[in-house]
């Protein structure tokens, strides 16, 4: 998924559900282990919404962000794939900070299916589905790192009948 070389292995990275009326924002702890729902920005205009993230990632001390790459189902990417690829870019040179594109493929269902089961009434799931869906995103990439860095689990038995 087009990973950017230098993208930091350390440090807060946020999650973002790109959209091009809302954002949802997530972030994760300085060791990359947990995501957390943050909010969701409603975009307003270049200058406003350049304010914002220069303000995000300054507060919060951001070291990247990984952005939803919305993808069709067979795995093609398409003009929403394209736009979020184009924020991306405009979100580095505004913040002079990597980003890296994430598949995000079902998460605002599965946010969707979580807000349902989680009793949240129906008026409310619009106001938290973005935000769920980055935290969702932002997991699902954490985890990734993670499993590609630990070596796989071997159980002491196993590891005996192999001498």
């Amino acid at each position: 998924m087009s990973e950017t070389l230098d993208f930091p292995g350390e440090g807060r990275l946020l999650g973002l559900d790109f959209g091009t009326v809302r954002i949802g924002v997530a972030i994760s702890t300085p060791e990359q282990t947990i995501a957390s729902p943050m909010e969701i920005y409603a975009r307003r205009n270049e200058r406003l919404d350049t304010a914002y993230f220069q303000t995000l990632i300054k507060e919060n001390r951001i070291a990247g962000a990984v952005i939803g790459l919305p993808m069709h189902v067979n795995g093609d990417e398409g003009e929403s794939a394209q736009l979020a690829r184009e924020f991306g870019r405009w979100l580095t040179a505004i913040t002079n900070r990597p980003v890296t594109f994430w598949d995000e493929r079902y998460t605002s269902a599965v946010a969707a299916d979580m807000l349902r089961d989680a009793g949240v009434a129906r008026s409310k799931r619009k106001q938290r589905l973005d935000m769920l869906a980055a935290q969702i995103l932002l997991q699902s990439y954490l985890d990734e790192q993670i499993r590609r860095r630990e070596p796989p689990y071997v159980p002491e038995a196993i590891e005996r009948d192999v001498d």
